[in-house]
């Protein structure tokens, strides 16, 4: 993996992060410093680690990144209400498709108040106006010892989008294209962040989730612990 890449400046500044301002078309990262000693050692702006620079060109329009999208007292709440009903859940250790090894999962439609504000910020940021989204939320438990092997994603179940809050721990997704396994990219994924996929990057890369042994980005590690992602998705095609 090359060393990371500061964001260009075609592609937006590097140190303004915000939450009122998320694009995913144009790759703009809201990129700050994460709190977790191991992230603090790591330069502001450098969220993506791409082999060459074009695979940077091949994820812009497709894939989007807002640190700190949650705060705490919001990342406490969903993991509050979501914990009574994980907790009657067993880890599996194969999921259908074998992706997914050491998780449990969940589709929730009923939220509190608080948990409803939170997914509606993450609908308005993720998705365009009147976009027609899958009512039901998807929520994916993955314990500390667990990982997600590379896949792309089905069409079958949703649609072109997924926006995916991370709660509880920092993690890797690698992204590896499917022509050429050559072309490759990691993105830090830091706790309380939301990020978005789309296009190219669900359907023309894989992507997974690194166990924590292998949680290294660019030679530090991001020490992975248990994961909660709550998961928004548009409708499939019809």
């Amino acid at each position: 993996m090359a060393a990371s890449m500061a964001v260009p400046r075609y592609l937006g500044n590097t140190v303004r992060p915000s939450r009122s301002r998320f694009l995913v078309s144009g790759l703009k990262w809201r990129c700050r410093r994460c709190f977790a000693s191991s992230l603090d050692s790591l330069p502001p702006g450098t969220l993506l680690s791409p082999s060459c620079p074009s695979v940077l060109g091949g994820l812009s329009s497709s894939l989007g990144l807002c640190p700190d999208f949650v705060t705490p007292a919001e990342e406490e709440t969903l993991c509050r209400e979501l914990e009574p009903v994980l907790r009657r859940k067993r880890y599996e250790s194969g999921h259908w498709d074998d992706a997914i090894h050491g998780f449990r999962e969940t589709e929730r439609l009923h939220w509190s108040p608080e948990s409803s504000s939170v997914l509606q910020r993450v609908r308005e940021k993720a998705f365009p106006p009147m976009e027609a989204q899958l009512s039901h939320v998807h929520v994916l438990d993955l314990r500390k010892e667990g990982y997600i092997k590379p896949h792309v994603d089905s069409i079958k179940f949703c649609g072109s989008t997924i926006a995916g809050i991370c709660l509880l721990s920092s993690s890797i997704m690698r992204l590896v294209s499917v022509d050429n396994p050559e072309e490759r990219a990691d993105l830090l994924l830091p706790r309380r962040c939301l990020y978005v996929l789309s296009g190219a990057a669900r359907y023309k890369f894989t992507h997974e989730i690194l166990r924590d042994e292998e949680s290294y980005f660019n030679g530090i590690h991001i020490k992975r612990d248990r994961r909660i992602s709550v998961i928004c998705r548009n409708t499939p095609a019809s």
